[in-house]
């Protein structure tokens, strides 16, 4: 019977990440997927949808190109070229994980893992032992109890990747990160789409502000809000307002998008805390065995692909060197949309119920050189900056706008550090740059040198 070191149950972007920094470090690593490399996030989720919408904005700009002098004629959205280039760049990034593991000299088998105690696992008959254990099972699409939510027409984020033919219409059941971004993709090659969303406003992670106005551009998306879906039939959704009134909705398909459940099946025998489905875990990532640790949605602490491979550094680092932390308000995240959004650190409503006094700038994106001259006095996009009046430590940044996925990095930074409005003022940003909103918003809160 082989013995590791680790053993890491599931290659998601938790769970690779985990096996290829313990192996790196030198120890003996053995790596179990029941699937493809990468889990959700590389075949099911960030990757492929990320392709599909990147695929839509390049067809949705060149349509609308004129005002910037860009007028093309006969264009057309192809869903087989789309996705055939999607599951190129999924295929690519697997090998490229593949190529992780073995430069980190970790071993793969593929099929079910069983937990059978906190030192064994069987996989396909076969039973391997270990010092440490770490749980990288990740999450699976939700689906609540809605009368005809088993139709076949009903599909979740996994099922709609695959659709071989564009809908005529699109009901999207959820107004989170994953039912925006597809009906910012449908809408944009031309599918009507309709957002069914329980709560008062979409984004309920965002600052409401931002949930309104990404609404507002979104203008081929009709969004029905405080509704409650009642009843899905073969052709329609039948849903009950917030005044009470009961509605129906065609719809040629349905993409149900109403959350994520931690898989915690085959985890049984390990006898592990878990509460409200998911496995509880300290800042260290430890469950409640000592030798056992879980990573990723299957704790259900933060539910992003950049959170689990930070959490995988975290627990690596428990386990074999000096003992890291997770600081979850230092996590960003995006939507990527069109246009993106993305945030970092706290809401305004959020820092003043923790209790700070708050100091607070928000600018709209076109005082940017460099947005005004790519997106033009059409496109929407703001800033908003939320600081401690007291210490002047910056608190959260949220944005709207092209390239806010690419910024957010920086706020996650300055968070990180605990950066002061005084500090971030000192930092230099290139110009022209988008960026920059940041430099202005912070010089906004206190214009003194």
């Amino acid at each position: 019977m082989a013995q590791y070191d680790l053993i890491v149950i599931g290659s998601g972007p938790g769970g690779y990440i985990a096996a290829q920094r313990a192996g790196t470090l030198g120890k003996k690593v053995l790596l179990i997927e029941k699937e493809h490399y990468g889990g959700v996030c590389t075949n099911k989720g960030c990757i492929p949808t990320k392709s599909l919408l990147n695929s839509a904005k390049t067809y949705d700009h060149a349509k609308n190109g004129s005002f910037i002098g860009v007028e093309a004629k006969g264009i057309a959205f192809n869903l087989k070229s789309a996705k055939a280039h999607k599951q190129d760049t999924v295929e690519t990034l697997r090998g490229g994980i593949e190529f992780l593991m073995k430069n980190a000299n970790v071993e793969t088998v593929f099929g079910e893992a069983k937990a059978l105690d906190a030192h064994r696992v069987e996989v396909n008959g076969t039973v391997y032992e270990c010092s440490y254990l770490i749980i990288a099972t990740g999450s699976s699409a939700f689906v609540p109890p809605i009368p005809g939510s088993d139709l076949p027409h009903v599909l979740t984020s996994d099922e709609i990747l695959e659709i071989e033919s564009l809908p005529s219409e699109l009901v999207v059941i959820g107004g989170g990160v994953i039912g925006v971004e597809f009906a910012s993709f449908f809408s944009m090659v031309g599918v009507k789409v309709t957002v069914i969303e329980m709560l008062d406003e979409i984004l309920p992670m965002a600052d409401a502000e931002f949930g309104k106005l990404a609404r507002r551009a979104m203008k081929d998306v009709t969004f029905n809000l405080g509704c409650k879906v009642e009843k899905i039939t073969e052709k329609s959704v039948i849903y009950t307002t917030a005044k009470g009134e009961q509605k129906e909705l065609a719809a040629e398909k349905i993409l149900m998008s109403v959350g994520r459940r931690p898989n915690v099946s085959g985890l049984e025998a390990l006898g592990l805390k878990i509460e409200k489905g998911a496995v509880i875990v300290d800042e260290q990532m430890r469950t409640s065995l000592p030798t056992v640790y879980a990573i990723g949605d299957v704790n259900g602490k933060s539910l992003l692909a950049h959170s689990a491979s930070r959490m995988a550094d975290v627990a690596v680092s428990t386990i074999f060197g000096k003992g890291m932390k997770m600081r979850y308000d230092a996590i960003p995240w995006v939507v990527y949309s069109d246009p993106e959004i993305a945030g970092c650190g706290l809401t305004e409503a959020q820092a003043k119920e923790r209790g700070y006094e708050v100091l607070v700038h928000t600018a709209q994106a076109r005082q940017s050189g460099r947005f005004l001259a790519e997106q033009g006095k059409r496109a929407p996009g703001m800033i908003k900056v939320v600081a401690d009046k007291e210490s002047g430590v910056i608190l959260g940044v949220h944005l709207l706008g092209p390239y806010s996925s690419e910024i957010i990095w920086g706020v996650a930074a300055i968070l990180e550090a605990e950066l002061r409005i005084q500090d971030v003022k000192e930092i230099v940003f290139p110009h022209p740059s988008v960026g920059e909103l940041l430099k202005d918003a912070v010089f906004a809160l206190d214009s003194s040198l």
